[in-house]
């Protein structure tokens, strides 16, 4: 809930395009200054008070709210690697040698010390009994087999270097060390190094509430009566979906009409329930745009950003909760959460992942307005070309759903030909 007070494939880091100035050189806010105005933004709501401590169980996707230091050494004691036998290299001359096999080791168990002159077979991840330095895997020794537990047996192993076959304590981390930083979104990976430092639970941020309205007297919710002149609403299960996949909360408050009063109190009934308020339509500059009217007063600035699509955007406050309006059309509300919203919502909170960013090769040239920054959609293809999917309209929902990755053609670059090389974030 919202307090109402004031280049190459990689996976991490915040993706970004190249460097711009603050401005273009048509007064148009710039893609990289917009992000920084998304990012102030949200950035009050990195508060103390916004977290919590969830089992790790119920932690997945989140992001890490603290850093966390290794309790303990990882592996905590020396184990072998190999199903074999614990040896004392010192007892193993250059050609070999024959050891008395003594009791085995199991894993789980705690070995007495290892003789001088004996050998002990040991499972994987084992420990280690004190004096052995090496393991002989069982397939080198000679029987290549254990002895039946009890019996006395030898074993004849060859020499082995120290360390052979050995996990060493605190090979993959030492106690003390920093094993993940706060910020570090929590997928499997993370989440099993934590409980194998012995940590039950986690602290994480909050997921954020997110109010979500389309509007426009034309858009008619899916399933209803499409009469002349009307079109179904897809920017709202298109944001809905986007905003959930990265980890938020979302309240549907449905489809708004183009009465400014309106919008005002439907945006009021739900203050108090949530964090940040996302608008689609209404943005541009003609006579009936809804959301402009509708902030009128308001803490909330309109410009355009050198984008294309998704030039027009809305940023600010409605009565001190944070607002993004997004433009209406499909890809240009899409490119805009995934060029502004996303990518600060995993540099702040660490959750969602960031995007990966590749190098491909345009599988066809393209063109773009120079002073602009173009996001096409395209599908990156297993011989590390990317193929364009529809224009550069932003209405073309069919070449939406049809693409696995989003092309960045940076401000400045009017044409490329096929074979140039560019940006590409995975979807």
């Amino acid at each position: 809930m919202h307090s109402h007070t004031q280049p190459h494939a990689t996976a991490t880091g915040i993706p970004s395009p190249a460097p711009e100035t603050a401005h273009t050189a048509h007064g148009h806010r710039s893609v990289a200054e917009h992000r920084q105005a998304v990012r102030d933004l949200l950035k009050p709501l990195l508060s103390a008070g916004r977290t919590e401590r969830l089992p790790l169980g119920d932690a997945l996707g989140r992001g890490l709210a603290e850093d966390i230091t290794a309790p303990l050494s990882l592996p905590p004691f020396a184990n072998s690697q190999m199903d074999g036998f614990a040896i004392r290299t010192e007892d193993v001359p250059d050609g070999g040698g024959e050891l008395r096999v003594v009791a085995p080791v199991p894993a789980g168990a705690s070995p007495a010390p290892l003789q001088p002159g004996t050998a002990a077979p040991i499972m994987t991840g084992a420990m280690l009994p004190q004096g052995a330095d090496a393991v002989v895997p069982v397939e080198r020794a000679v029987p290549a087999s254990f002895p039946v537990p009890g019996e006395e047996a030898a074993v004849r192993v060859p020499p082995a270097a120290a360390g052979t076959y050995v996990r060493a304590a605190g090979s993959d981390i030492e106690a003390g060390d920093r094993a993940l930083s706060a910020g570090t979104f929590l997928g499997p990976g993370q989440l099993g190094l934590i409980a194998a430092l012995g940590m039950p639970d986690v602290l994480v941020h909050r997921a954020l509430t997110v109010l979500l309205v389309t509007t426009g007297d034309e858009v008619v919710e899916p399933g209803g009566q499409l009469e002349a002149g009307k079109i179904y609403d897809s920017n709202g299960t298109l944001l809905q979906s986007s905003l959930r996949q990265a980890g938020l909360s979302v309240i549907r408050a449905g489809i708004s009409t183009d009465e400014p009063v309106a919008l005002r109190r439907l945006l009021s009934r739900h203050l108090t329930e949530v964090d940040l308020i996302v608008t689609t339509g209404g943005v541009s500059k003609g006579a009936y745009e809804v959301v402009r009217q509708a902030m009128d007063g308001q803490d909330v600035a309109f410009q355009h950003v050198a984008m294309q699509p998704g030039g027009p955007q809305g940023i600010g406050r409605f009565d001190g909760v944070p607002l993004l309006a997004f433009p209406g059309n499909p890809v240009s509300c899409l490119v805009s959460f995934e060029m502004f919203l996303r990518p600060v919502l995993s540099e702040l909170f660490g959750s969602p992942a960031a995007r990966t960013l590749v190098r491909a090769r345009l599988g066809q040239p393209l063109t773009s307005p120079a002073g602009k920054h173009q996001v096409r959609r395209g599908t990156l293809l297993p011989d590390g070309t990317v193929r364009l999917e529809g224009g550069e309209s932003s209405h073309l929902v069919r070449a939406l759903a049809h693409s696995n990755a989003l092309v960045h053609v940076p401000e400045g670059t009017s044409a490329l030909a096929e074979g140039a090389e560019v940006e590409v974030w995975m979807l």
